[in-house]
């Protein structure tokens, strides 16, 4: 995988959508609001209104609000979660890449006060619940940027300050960023958050 791929999943493809009639601006619109109010907060009316499609093409575009959340999901990965993967690089030392990594993360779970946290730590790990679809997709999601932050410190392993598995340092630093973007959520200030980054960075690597 390249550092300009977005976290290997397939965008979806909604049923039926009109490009003319759907464009790209109004699905940012969704993704706007299914980041600020939560999946189940989200109400179809007000998806709709935001996106200015009538409720009847919204249904015929993407099937239901599921469809529209998924579809929501996929072009968030493309436009706001690809810099955070393309900040691992690799282009510096994995120290580094790391720190711009965290620094990402924390840039867009703090940037705008209407939509902080992550569209998909946050709003899809709730809404998966019981839901096979959701939690397919969470779980397609979770583990792309597990592989991602994994092909990384496989090249940079000789920088770690301990020999470790590459999966398991993955699955801990996607968890701390992950975490990070639910304190986010919870009104934490960028500042502390960066300082849980770099001392995650500091506990990893040699500098």
């Amino acid at each position: 995988m390249t550092s300009n791929q977005s976290f290997g999943v397939a965008a979806h493809r909604a049923r039926g959508r009109p490009r003319a009639v759907q464009p790209d601006t109004a699905l940012d619109e969704a993704v706007r609001v299914f980041w600020s109010q939560g999946y189940e907060g989200a109400s179809v009316s007000r998806l709709s209104r935001q996106m200015r499609l009538p409720k009847a093409s919204l249904y015929q575009c993407y099937g239901d609000k599921e469809g529209l959340f998924l579809a929501s999901v996929s072009r968030y990965v493309d436009t706001r979660l690809a810099n955070v993967g393309q900040a691992l690089g690799p282009s510096q030392t994995l120290a580094q890449d790391l720190s711009n990594f965290f620094d990402a993360a924390v840039t867009l779970a703090t940037s705008d006060p209407m939509t902080r946290g992550c569209l998909i730590s946050c709003v899809l790990a709730d809404a998966a619940g019981n839901n096979p679809r959701l939690r397919k997709e969470l779980v397609a999601r979770f583990t792309a940027l597990e592989t991602r932050i994994c092909e990384r410190l496989i090249v940079g392993q000789a920088e770690l300050v301990v020999t470790v598995n590459p999966e398991t340092a993955a699955l801990m630093i996607a968890s701390v960023a992950r975490g990070l973007m639910l304190r986010a959520r919870a009104d934490a200030t960028p500042n502390s958050l960066r300082e849980v980054g770099r001392l995650t960075v500091a506990m990893l690597c040699r500098t």
